[in-house]
């Protein structure tokens, strides 16, 4: 027996996964989130102009391992998606063609704008910083990845929904 494999038996098992992408698409900008190694923690990564979302997204690729995305996606109070999803579903399809082994999750994204500003006063922004849309739009990215990601863990689900 060698010691490669005495050792193996006792060294502990490390999983590798890829990091899950958060994304909160616009018409004009798109926030975007990002998990830690351990799709644990769901971090603001930035906010790009959605004209050049795919482009962002397939150099981002080019160096970064991805195994999914998460998009939030606009339903009203009676559960019906909103008149927003005639932007959003065709995105959804390019982002399905263009990257045809990672999963799209779509998670419901009401209330997430208002409890970014929300995060963002009780992390003391100030008013001025507030009014930039575009920390609004990564924060609104974030809460949306971490909705899925806790909704994930209490169903003890590893593909999510």
């Amino acid at each position: 027996m060698s010691i490669l494999s005495i050792l193996s038996t006792f060294a502990p098992v490390i999983i590798v996964m890829g990091r899950i992408l958060g994304i909160d698409y616009g018409r004009k900008r798109t926030g975007l989130a990002i998990t830690d190694p351990l799709q644990i923690f769901a971090f603001p990564m930035e906010t790009i102009k959605t004209s050049v979302i795919e482009a962002f997204l397939e150099n981002y690729l080019k160096t970064e391992q991805v195994d999914a995305f998460v998009i939030g996606y606009p339903v009203m109070m009676n559960n019906m998606p909103s008149e927003a999803v005639k932007y959003i579903d065709p995105f959804i399809k390019k982002l399905e063609r263009s990257f045809p082994g990672k999963t799209v999750h779509r998670i419901d994204e009401r209330f997430t704008s208002g409890m970014a500003f929300q995060a963002m006063i009780d992390g003391g922004v100030s008013k001025k910083q507030r009014q930039d849309k575009s920390m609004v739009d990564k924060i609104s990215a974030a809460i949306i990845l971490q909705s899925y990601l806790d909704r994930k863990s209490k169903m003890g689900d590893k593909s999510g929904s």
